[in-house]
């Protein structure tokens, strides 16, 4: 009909290659030492781009994992079932090493190749990503258990490639989840009412609700538990040796505002086998590696997030034009995509260098460092995402706000990274411990943002008050209350001497002004007037 013919509309956004297009990402992978990885991120970056891997991932958003508690004969059974696009890209996640390539392979710039390549796959799906990094985040837990039967049982599972959804013994792979929270405590784990009965050989019966489990259709948990000798962690699967399953039952999945794709579940436990890793009443000594490797994970996703927002927002607005122009050669469109490019650059440079400090020839100052820029970038680049997004969605007008186009998708999703092990108070919290008990993470982390001292004023001029709100918070009975204060002011110190250091003039001058000068704003969209515009969008 003559009525209905469509112009002025956006082509898909299909077969484009998702890692060529990241030039930040490109350039860093290069930088920390990961350029042996550049055959692989080609490969993944085109199949990300394709029509039928974005499709998958619509679908896999879509038709939501479903609870069957029951057989057809009444049996328990206690079984997710996910759609077939869901495990396709899940399958090739695991494929590429996207959970533990960087422990399976170890060497210099391993962990900055892994996170580019989990990133690359959580830019299109994310809900996926979830068992995938708690996978990774558990292997130096089980690794480094004192029963060797744990290590040498799992180990070989957990490195392996091979993906295979159902729950049968036997099985050449695993992956990993974790079930920590219960319904009185939350983040308070210490507050654990899940009771652990020792039945001898490291062995013991667990009895208890746990209010979020996420991916229960993981083929092992690492859960935390009252023992005799107070709070401790331990390993349960799903099925066990005898090729029996373990009590595991799932009560209900959560309504969850996004993570479609992935089912998140409360699980009860009677009588449920588990094994001891570590020692009693050390459970959250134990598991702590796992959450600070999940709490890095939550930063790739929030960055993977910032640059599919960005990516979309920009092929919005140079494929639409509106009052007689392209939309994004109308000055107040330009300058909020060029806003967005430069918080995707910012998160993207402190991913990777956070990457870079987790690999195992990291030397005593980068471990030190990441101990707090972990903990500081999680807070602050998690907070951003969901307000990122909804402004990307807004380029789009009202087709951003339907589900046929991603960024609604996406918009629900960034809050999660934010949630997930430990909000914004409890990171905060962890930062102000970490500056009182670990004086050394500070003196690396301030040695860091040193490095680009002298490449301008007003970044200078941060440091030096950054430095002395830590002498200040250090000093006051109510550090809690400047919390948030203290860390959002290091996490941007953090991003700016990065991109001093690394990007181009007009990434950092701009970035500088808008974050650290006095035209900083509160929303996207108010870089001043003499922000080279033009360079920051065609680096985007």
């Amino acid at each position: 009909m003559v009525t209905h013919t469509v112009f002025n509309q956006v082509p898909p956004r299909e077969n484009v290659d998702e890692y060529a297009t990241n030039v930040p990402l490109v350039e860093a992978v290069s930088k920390y030492d990961a350029g042996w990885a550049l055959p692989q991120l080609e490969r993944i970056g085109r199949y990300v781009g394709t029509a039928q891997f974005q499709h998958d991932a619509e679908r896999a958003n879509r038709i939501e994992p479903e609870l069957h508690a029951h057989d057809r004969y009444g049996n328990r059974i206690d079984e997710v079932e996910y759609d077939s696009s869901y495990q396709r890209i899940i399958a090739a996640a695991v494929a590429e090493g996207c959970h533990t390539s960087a422990w399976a392979e170890p060497r210099p710039g391993a962990n900055v190749a892994r996170a580019a390549a989990f990133m690359l796959f959580a830019q299109v799906e994310p809900g996926h990503a979830c068992p995938i990094s708690m996978t990774h985040a558990a292997v130096p837990v089980i690794a480094a258990s004192a029963a060797p039967e744990l290590a040498d049982g799992w180990m070989p599972r957990l490195l392996s490639r091979d993906y295979d959804g159902s729950l049968t013994a036997g099985k050449s792979s695993a992956l990993f989840g974790m079930a920590m929270t219960e319904k009185q405590g939350g983040s308070d784990v210490r507050a654990n009412t899940t009771e652990a009965l020792p039945i001898g050989d490291g062995s013991y019966l667990l009895t208890g609700h746990k209010w979020f489990c996420s991916a229960p259709m993981s083929d092992g948990f690492l859960v935390l538990a009252q023992a005799p000798g107070g709070l401790s962690c331990f390993l349960v699967a799903r099925v066990l040796s005898d090729g029996s399953r373990n009590v595991f039952r799932i009560q209900r999945l959560k309504d969850k505002l996004g993570n479609r794709s992935n089912a998140s579940s409360e699980i009860e436990f009677e009588n449920t086998l588990g094994f001891l890793v570590g020692e009693e009443g050390r459970g959250v000594k134990t598991i702590i590696e796992m959450v600070s490797r999940t709490r890095l994970d939550c930063i790739f996703g929030t960055t993977a997030g910032m640059r599919q927002a960005t990516a979309e927002a920009l092929w919005h607005v140079r494929h639409r034009s509106a009052f007689g122009r392209v939309l994004v050669d109308q000055p107040a469109m330009t300058n909020v995509v060029a806003d967005l490019a430069l918080e995707s650059e910012a998160a993207t440079a402190t991913a990777m260098r956070l990457a870079r400090a987790h690999d195992d020839d990291a030397g005593s100052t980068d471990r030190a460092f990441r101990r707090l820029a972990t903990a500081v970038s999680k807070y602050y680049i998690c907070k951003l995402g969901p307000g990122h997004a909804y402004e990307a969605l807004e380029c789009l007008g009202g087709n951003g706000y339907t589900e046929t186009f991603p960024l609604a998708r996406r918009y629900r999703e960034q809050p999660v990274m934010a949630v997930w092990e430990g909000s914004g108070n409890v990171i905060a919290l962890d930062v102000l411990r970490a500056l009182t008990r670990e004086p050394e993470a500070f003196e690396a982390f301030d040695a860091e943002l040193a490095l680009a001292a002298g490449a301008s004023r007003v970044f200078d001029e941060h440091l030096e008050s950054t430095r002395r709100l830590v002498r200040e918070v250090a000093q006051t009975a109510d550090a809690a209350l400047s919390a948030r204060r203290l860390v959002g002011s290091l996490a941007v110190s953090l991003q700016a001497s990065l991109l001093l250091r690394h990007a181009p003039n007009a990434i950092a001058e701009a970035f500088v002004d808008s974050r650290l000068g006095a035209a900083r704003g509160r929303v996207y969209g108010e870089l001043s007037v003499g922000t080279d515009f033009a360079a920051i969008i065609a680096r985007a």
